[in-house]
């Protein structure tokens, strides 16, 4: 399974924007519902107890009875995840400052596809940009979804296994190898072999424009900047995670707490990084290429030497983070310290050291 996301021609905002604000009147309907059914007797609503409130909406409110069903099941998703009694109001005002992006759920008897277009429902056919060819894939679910800009995509949850081809003999031979990935700033990762893949630091150098946009109070112009420098980070890590996918077998990557580096001084570098968004894209790619990946526990593993073992006279917490170079004083190795994090992390995927003891 995996997701594809096609833009769908700005010529259908308006009638998508009308759909949209339909399920949010649904999803307030309901959630107020639930929240006053809660308050007399004490118990929750489930997704079938709702259904027969929402009878008959489809043909008022323009949507495929499909939709409210999903908008219903997906309210009782996040209630639960969330272990709340009441969400948050979905806002339709385009004036207002907390208007919600537009969201359109469906499954697969709404939506059709034909001659490069979506047809949802009986009325509404989308035009769209076809990248995917979707003719090739059986599709399970998705949604409309808008971006901070206006625009309106097609998100479609897809069967993949039918497309799915063996790699070439010589590729083959090519992934009979595994690395280790320590996940940095100064470099978005470090492999184990010693490759380093650069950091784009795509904010810092959008950063001017974007105060001076921000200080003009040029919205538009803000939201623009934004996304191109999404588009641009997101576009580099697509591009780096699928070449890693495809020399190697087995990828082990750090388990690098970004949340809670998202709270300190290193907020602004680190979210520029995108390394959940890495970690995401190396996983769902290899489900879908066969190669084996985890991720690891890297705790100490750039304080510990990756040939002996040993944590003697290695670089130690916040103070330690500008020796980039170490030497173990028990085998005389020569560290570099992301490369040895990166071998221990590799270490740690084999369950071994990250190499030999050297010849002193």
């Amino acid at each position: 399974m995996k997701t594809l996301k096609l833009r769908i021609k700005d010529k259908h905002s308006k009638v998508l924007n009308q759909l949209a604000s339909a399920v949010n009147f649904v999803w307030n309907y309901v959630n107020d519902l639930c929240f006053k059914h809660l308050q007399r007797t004490g118990k929750f609503f489930s997704a079938f107890d709702i259904a027969k409130y929402t009878a008959g909406a489809s043909k008022e409110l323009n949507l495929h009875s499909q939709t409210i069903q999903a908008i219903t099941e997906e309210l009782v998703l996040r209630r639960k995840q969330f272990k709340k009694a009441k969400l948050k109001w979905r806002v339709s005002n385009p004036h207002s400052a907390k208007k919600s992006l537009g969201w359109i759920p469906f499954k697969k008897t709404a939506i059709k596809y034909q001659h490069g277009q979506i047809k949802y429902g009986n009325h509404h056919w989308f035009s769209l940009w076809d990248s995917y060819g979707l003719n090739k894939y059986t599709v399970k679910t998705g949604a409309f979804v808008q971006d901070s800009r206006g625009r309106w995509y097609v998100c479609l949850v897809v069967d993949s296994s039918t497309t799915l081809t063996k790699p070439a003999p010589s590729a083959v031979t090519e992934q009979r190898r595994s690395v280790g990935i320590d996940l940095g700033l100064k470099d978005l990762a470090t492999l184990s072999n010693g490759q380093k893949i650069q950091a784009q630091r795509t904010y810092r150098k959008y950063e001017k424009k974007l105060g001076i946009a921000q200080r003009a109070r040029n919205k538009k112009r803000v939201k623009a900047i934004h996304a191109k420098i999404k588009q641009i980070r997101h576009n580099h890590l697509h591009q780096e995670s699928t070449k890693l996918v495809k020399h190697y077998a087995a990828i082990f990557v750090g388990n690098i707490n970004a949340k809670s580096l998202a709270k300190t001084k290193l907020a602004k570098s680190v979210l520029d990084a995108g390394w959940t968004m890495f970690r995401t894209l190396l996983k769902y790619k290899c489900e879908n290429a066969g190669v084996w990946f985890e991720e690891v526990n890297e705790s100490y593993t750039t304080q510990t030497c990756s040939c002996c073992g040993s944590r003697q006279n290695s670089p130690k917490g916040r103070a330690g983070l500008g020796i980039r170079e170490w030497t173990c004083v028990q085998c005389g190795t020569l560290h570099d310290r992301d490369i040895n994090a990166a071998k221990n992390i590799l270490a740690l995927g084999h369950e071994r050291l990250g190499g030999g003891i050297p010849l002193l």
